[in-house]
């Protein structure tokens, strides 16, 4: 057990921060700086020829990547291991055995060079993040990620989930569909490719006759019938194009649409967009319109800050750290299910 002491000074006149991120396809090292200032990430992405991302595949690409990464973010730095002061990792949701891997490393640097560790939520690390990027103070955040799809708001030292998917993500929506028609992983990006190249040969498109099932519930969203209907729907011999605009313009309104809603019930003003998804032009563009119709903001940052990021979690783990929390070993466990609302909020 490593002992730690009980007289923390502040962060920033200590060293620096080094955050390992590992919850899915994406193995990470970010930094903060002394000044807490973030830096851009090293980090590296299982991208498989054929199907989804298989967990322990990912897990041995993370194993075989982390000696690399981690020397080339401190070599890019020009810092030594010796003036890292604090670990941060991924605790939690995630792949379970990806996020083992992340928090192995994490167990290991913080015995070899006898500093505190701290394990952190993956989801609040994207709205931290993004609000330190963006300069926004209280948004309603859109998280579109590959594993998961919420709105969130601050409400009495917690993020509060208002409203969230009940089948899969819309990340992984996506992803799959794009696998259905034998685009390889990451198919999102050549769906908002192929919607794009649809829209400019048809400026004037409509929806009539691509309708796709309405996947708002209440405050929650579902996207399995939206990937069934779409399948179906190249299958009945619909062009790939203009099925791809239609998944696209009926997901993304749904998030927005439950995104509007929340903003309503809290009147909050702004909205903050993370997670993978959030580099999707489409996506950004709509929050802009309804933004804008309700006298709101919209924020994202850049795309860098929306992937999974080893940065984002030194960023929070610095936050943490500050409110004098640390991780010890015994329990440093991972938690795959680990909620948004579960982490206490005490920064301003």
């Amino acid at each position: 057990m490593i002992a730690y002491a009980s007289d923390q000074d502040d962060m920033a006149n200590k060293g620096w921060v080094l955050g390992i991120e590992s919850t899915a396809h994406t193995f990470s090292f970010g930094l903060v700086d002394p000044e807490g200032i973030p830096l851009p990430s090293s980090s590296d992405t299982l991208r498989p020829d054929v199907g989804g991302i298989h967990p322990r595949e990912a897990a041995d690409h993370h194993v075989a990547l982390a000696p690399q990464l981690l020397k080339s973010i401190l070599a890019r730095e020009d810092i030594s291991s010796k003036e890292i002061e604090l670990i941060a990792y991924s605790q939690g949701p995630g792949m379970g055995p990806c996020l083992r891997i992340g928090a192995a490393v994490a167990r290991s640097l913080s015995t070899h060079l006898n500093i505190p560790m701290v394990g952190v939520n993956h989801c609040v690390a994207h709205i931290e993040i993004g609000r330190e990027q963006c300069g926004c103070e209280d948004p309603i955040l859109l998280y579109v990620s590959g594993g998961n799809t919420q709105v969130i708001a601050r409400l009495d030292g917690h993020y509060r989930v208002l409203g969230e998917t009940l089948d899969i993500g819309i990340g992984n929506m996506l992803d799959k569909f794009a696998r259905n028609h034998g685009i390889p992983f990451p198919g999102g990006p050549v769906v908002e490719k192929n919607a794009s190249r649809w829209l400019d040969q048809n400026p004037d498109a409509s929806l009539e006759g691509l309708e796709l099932p309405y996947a708002v519930h209440g405050m929650d969203l579902a996207f399995s019938g939206l990937l069934t209907a779409a399948t179906k729907m190249v299958g009945d011999g619909k062009s790939l194009d203009a099925v791809c605009w239609s998944l696209q313009e009926h997901a993304f309104a749904a998030c927005i649409e439950v995104a509007e809603r929340a903003l309503a019930h809290t009147g909050k003003s702004e909205v903050l967009l993370g997670g993978g998804v959030a580099c999707n032009q489409r996506i950004r563009s709509m929050s802009r319109i309804m933004c804008g119709e309700r006298e709101a903001e919209s924020f994202v940052p850049e795309p860098k800050y929306c992937i999974d990021n080893g940065t984002m979690i030194a960023l929070l783990g610095r936050l943490e750290y500050d409110q004098g929390r640390l991780t010890r070993l015994d329990e440093s466990a991972v938690d795959q299910e680990m909620r948004t609302d579960q982490t206490p909020i005490t920064w301003p």
